[in-house]
């Protein structure tokens, strides 16, 4: 007797994807403890871009940034700006009422 293919569920990918959505959005969003002195980063590491995966593709370069209480090194990376024209804003230290925070490097309009 032949068997039969399960039917197919096209729901599965869609909620997968959500899911791992979810996940890697929760990962992002911790936010910083506020400090009272930023600690000075360690010196930058010297990177050489590879060649650009299209002309779209922005060159991203590596930096020092603040995770938890310490500097960890985040790797130059291409990456292709959510809006055409925006610039990347590296990560760095902001000022707020308690104290300073850690900003998260991000695309901002020119």
């Amino acid at each position: 007797m032949p068997t039969r293919s399960p039917a197919p569920r096209p729901w599965r990918r869609p909620i997968a994807a959500a899911v791992v959505a979810l996940v890697l959005a929760g990962c992002t969003a911790v936010q910083p403890g506020v400090v009272k002195r930023p600690p000075t980063p360690p010196p930058r590491r010297a990177e050489i871009a590879p060649v650009a995966p299209t002309p779209a593709h922005v060159w991203v370069p590596g930096q020092w940034a603040w995770h938890r209480d310490r500097y960890v090194w985040v790797p130059g990376h291409w990456e292709v700006p959510a809006v055409p024209g925006h610039v990347w804003v590296p990560g760095g230290w902001a000022l707020r009422d308690r104290g300073y925070v850690w900003v998260e490097g991000h695309w901002r309009a020119r």
